[in-house]
């Protein structure tokens, strides 16, 4: 079974989700160039897609790597370094 998911942007194409930043909060980037990212935000109304810098995603993705080691949820954390390390290096 498979953790990955994907959204289809409208101008973009394919995108994969990153990681989950929060309640109807997730980083998404496009599949093919990995250098454009998207905060991923649903609703009632539909989803919305907002672009942020590659910094900006790489900022979230840290922080979320420290709230993983903070709660003790140590394969969130390994998961998740894991996509930092294919993504931004």
């Amino acid at each position: 079974m498979s953790n990955e998911t994907y959204l289809n942007h409208p101008t973009f194409g394919l995108l994969f989700r990153v990681c989950f930043l929060e309640e109807e909060k997730e980083l998404f980037a496009s599949l093919y160039a990995q250098r454009l990212f998207f905060l991923v935000t649903t609703s009632t109304d539909g989803v919305r897609f907002e672009p942020i810098t590659r910094s900006d995603a790489r900022i979230l993705v840290d922080g979320q790597l420290r709230f993983f080691r903070r709660q003790a949820m140590l394969s969130e954390h390994h998961q998740l370094q894991l996509i930092r390390k294919q993504t931004f290096e």
